[in-house]
Parts: C-alpha cells; structure tokens; sequence
C-alpha cells in the first residue's frame, strides 16, 4: 500500500501540487523575492491574457508567455525627449521633437530538479518518510536557482564562489549558458564603479588589474558618494516605489544589495543602529513593507541597505568583465590584483532602481502554470523519483539610451559597486 493518498498519476493532484510550488515560490520569505512587485492571484494568473508585475519595483515579472506565443519577451524603453519651446507666434508646425524606441528581449526555457526516492525497501528501512520530504527538497531547489538566477543576472556576472548552496555553476562550467537562459551582460560603463577610499569613481583598470586596494572596502562615506553620483547622472536608475508606499515620491530611495561581508563592515558604523532605525520607521509608510522591517536592512539617505543571499565574488587573479565603451557593448577582462592572496577579495554590491530585471514565464502543458510537479513510478511501481519543474528566464534590462549628444548602452535599474573585503581562505 502507498504512502500517497492519491496515485502518482492522478493528474488532479498534479495539478494542485503545481498550484501550491507556483504559490510557494512566488511567496517565498528571501530579499530577492521581496523585490518584486505583487503578482496576481493564482487562479487569475492561470488565464490572464497579460499579467505583469509593477514596474516601480527593482524585478518585474511577466507571464505572458504560453502555447503558440513563442519563447521570448520584448520589451521596449521610450528614449527621452529633448527640445527648446516654440514661442510667440513662431511657425511650430513640422519642427516637432520625433519619438524614439529602444528595445530589449528574454527568452525562457524548462528548467527541472529530479529526486530519486528509491525503492519500497529503502522506505521501509528509513527513518524518516522520504516521500515527505521529495516536495520541501525540490521547493528549496526551485528558489535557490530563481533567486540566484535573477541575482547573477542584475550583477552581470556569476563570480567565482562555488559550494553545493549554489544553483548556477560557474561561468567556466559547460552547462552555464543553458542555466541561465539569456545572456549575462556585463555593467554597461555608465554602471559600473568601484570603492575608492572615501569615495567611489567609475570602473578602472591598472596595469591589467581592476584599480583596487586592500583599503577600498565599502563604508557608509561610499553611499553618500554613490548618491551624490546619481544626482549628477542624466538618467539615472529610477526610484523603488513599494505598494502604498505614502512617501514614494517625497522621500524616493533606492535599494544597495550587498554581500555578508560587505554588511559586516557597514554594521561597525556607530551610527549603524541609526540608520536601522529608520528603515523600520519608513516601513509604517509603505504599509509595513517586510523588506524595511527585516532587522537587518539599514535607511541612509535614500538608500535602503540589504543583504543579498549569495555573494558574487571574484579572489585573487580572477576576471572581471567590464564594458569598454559608452556607447558599446563589447566586453574586455581584468583580473583581482594578485596581491590580495587568500587575505582579501572582490564582492559586488548592487544599487537597484526600478525596472533592474525582467522576469518571464510561461504555461506548461502539465497544468497550465509556470510550474509543475511530477511523479514517475518504475519497475511495477517499486521505484519512484520526484521532479520539480518551472519554464521561465530572466533578464537585466538594458538599452541603447539617446543621452542629446550620444547613445549610451544604460543598464535601466541596475548599478553596480566592485568593493574590497576580507576573507578567511579562498573559497569560503
């Protein structure tokens, strides 16, 4: 007699497991999630025509993808416009400004986690009920690689830890272009910067290493100077603004994600405790946000501080891509001074605005949601393996921007900070 209250091939049941990953992923407690914008409901999703996240929000989801609607997303940036006033009595007719697109793309594909679960006998001697445990397992993987894809994408780069806490491999890895799907671009130059004692200056290359010392590690001095930046930038990354946030645009902010040990070093700041404080105290405006009421996240100055769940590190004598240009996309690399040892690494902080990351998903066969669950039996049902699957892709949003006096390839909501920290040992 099985353990399941239904067989494996009872395709109802599928159907509400499917039903609840979607919802469980969707609903997951980590930072990255939190980014997003509120999705529909679940029953609602399952038919919309076109259902898209908030584009206030640093991620926006799209599920607008289904049978006979191919594998790819567009979506497109309206350049801004320029123009003096036509006055008095002036002839405006055929003198008018023209409107300009720019245009961008991601693709989604399957991607399945299988669980083997044995065989009767391997029920019957565990201690635990392993069929039980298959859903929570899988769940995790599922949310693991979404959160990762996504913070891979925004960051432009893979790094170079690697553990089995990892669902992205490295960039070296054979398998790495078909995991995450689209291409991971490097920080357009207009993007991209590093710590520089007290202040922050754009990515620079020395002697065939990035310009960074063993003292250019992230203080709250570099937020200031990280905002000051901004203010001087044409476009720059657009406001986060969270659902009935009443301060949205009065008091708009931005969200710094960084890794653990660039945390640590913020958290020395005396005024640390401060600057925690207010981000609780911003919470009751955007109706108790749980990323502001997470005890860890710091406010400073329109920058709201938080962790991301895996670093993307670069140690000694690893490449760093960078955009050579302005006005293109070619790539070129630079490796991490060799003199940082095992002592010191390179982590990367990303500043995000609105519209950082696009987010696709399609309807499998299977039930009709972006997710599913499988069960198959073999061997006259002695043996039996789980399967978790999602059809989806992501994307940093970027386009080629008209600046007035040249076009400028601009990653649209993501800006990123290449800082110096402490390690113990070269792949911790």
């Amino acid at each position: 007699m099985t353990k399941t209250a239904m067989s494996a091939s009872d395709k109802q049941k599928l159907v509400q497991q499917a039903m609840g990953v979607f919802t469980a992923t969707q609903k997951r407690h980590s930072n990255i999630n939190r980014l997003t914008g509120k999705f529909p409901k679940i029953d609602a999703a399952a038919s919309s025509i076109a259902n898209q996240t908030s584009n206030t929000m640093p991620i926006v989801q799209t599920m607008d993808l289904g049978k006979g609607k191919g594998d790819e997303l567009k979506f497109n940036f309206v350049n801004p416009v320029g123009g003096i006033p036509i006055m008095g009595g002036e002839y405006a007719a055929g003198r008018g400004e023209g409107v300009s697109l720019s245009e961008d793309r991601l693709r989604v594909n399957q991607a399945r986690f299988p669980l083997d679960l044995g065989g009767v006998m391997d029920e019957v001697r565990s201690p635990v009920d392993i069929y039980r445990l298959a859903k929570p397992l899988l769940q995790s993987a599922m949310d693991n690689y979404e959160d990762q894809l996504s913070l891979v994408h925004m960051a432009g780069a893979r790094g170079f830890e690697d553990n089995i806490t990892w669902r992205i491999p490295l960039a070296a890895d054979p398998r790495f272009n078909k995991v995450v799907v689209n291409r991971v671009k490097a920080p357009t130059k207009n993007r991209h910067f590093i710590v520089d004692g007290d202040s922050v200056q754009r990515f620079k290359v020395n002697a065939g290493e990035v310009d960074l010392t063993t003292a250019d590690i992230m203080k709250m001095s570099n937020v200031d100077a990280i905002r000051s930046f901004l203010g001087q930038m044409v476009l720059p990354p657009p406001p986060v603004e969270f659902d009935g946030d009443e301060m949205a645009k009065d008091s708009p902010f931005r969200v710094l994600l960084v890794s653990d040990a660039q945390y640590e070093k913020f958290s020395t700041d005396p005024n640390f405790r401060n600057y925690q404080a207010q981000a609780m105290a911003r919470a009751r405006n955007a109706k108790d946000h749980p990323l502001f009421r997470n005890p860890e996240v710091a406010l400073w100055g329109g920058v709201l501080i938080v962790k991301m769940p895996k670093p993307i590190r670069f140690f000694a004598g690893d490449e760093i891509k960078y955009c050579t240009q302005f006005d293109s996309e070619t790539e070129a690399g630079v490796i991490v001074p060799q003199s940082f040892g095992e002592t010191f690494a390179v982590d990367r902080a990303i500043l995000l605005g609105g519209q950082a990351l696009a987010k696709g998903y399609a309807k499998s066969r299977h039930n009709g949601l972006p997710y599913f669950w499988k069960e198959q039996d073999d061997d006259f049902e002695d043996k039996l393996e789980s399967l978790i699957g999602g059809i989806l892709g992501a994307s940093k949003i970027r386009f080629a921007v008209d600046m007035g006096d040249r076009v400028e390839f601009t990653d649209h909501g993501a800006t990123v900070i290449d800082t110096v920290v402490p390690i113990f040992g070269r792949r911790l």
